[in-house]
């Protein structure tokens, strides 16, 4: 199937890029923080509510992880402008490649650890408390255990990840001046 051609205008993401990016990066960002406080609660009624929380959320960051990754690969992305490509060494086009498919690899992998964990572990997902997901796995405790560092270690690698993007877009913003950044907002000089 070939891909359809980029729906944007000059350098620019289209919307729907832009909104899925965004609502994917605070939904990201909002679990990992939600997760490290609730990690730290005594086990309670209140911290049983969170885990739900946070594994409906997670299926959610799955399910937007998708709708990116299919709008990514039907419609294309603006490619880096021609005088950004000039300029940028080789070892930095390599990383912002390296860093955006390791991304997108940890969206997936982040939330899947976590539902396979979940399953595991015994504890099936009930979205919303309303309808209940399959289980990726049989329940095993022993499995469990091995899967749950797994979901704690991808997570941190994914928030480190994000923020080598979010330095990366400041050194182009700041340092580089190339209005970067612009691409991923509705507003703005677009780099050409």
């Amino acid at each position: 199937m070939t891909p359809v051609p980029p729906l944007h205008t000059g350098a620019r993401y289209s919307p729907a890029a832009m909104l899925l990016h965004w609502l994917l990066a605070l939904g990201i960002i909002g679990m990992f923080g939600f997760g490290l406080y609730m990690v730290g609660l005594p086990f309670s009624p209140a911290k049983l509510k969170y885990i739900n929380w946070h594994k409906w959320a997670g299926i959610i960051v799955l399910a937007l992880s998708v709708l990116r990754l299919a709008w990514r690969l039907w419609r294309r992305p603006p490619p880096l402008p021609q005088a950004m490509l000039r300029t940028m060494p080789h070892w930095q086009q390599l990383a912002h490649h390296a860093t955006h498919h390791l991304m997108y690899l940890l969206f997936f992998a982040v939330p899947l650890l976590g539902w396979a964990y979940s399953s595991a572990a015994g504890f099936p997902i009930v979205l919303f408390g309303q309808w209940p997901l399959p289980d990726l796995l049989s329940a095993n405790p022993e499995l469990a255990k091995l899967i749950r560092p797994w979901h704690k270690w991808s997570a941190f690698a994914l928030m480190g990840l994000a923020v080598l993007h979010v330095l990366a877009v400041i050194k182009h913003q700041c340092i580089d001046r190339d209005g970067l950044l612009w691409r991923m907002l509705p507003w703005g000089r677009v780099p050409s």
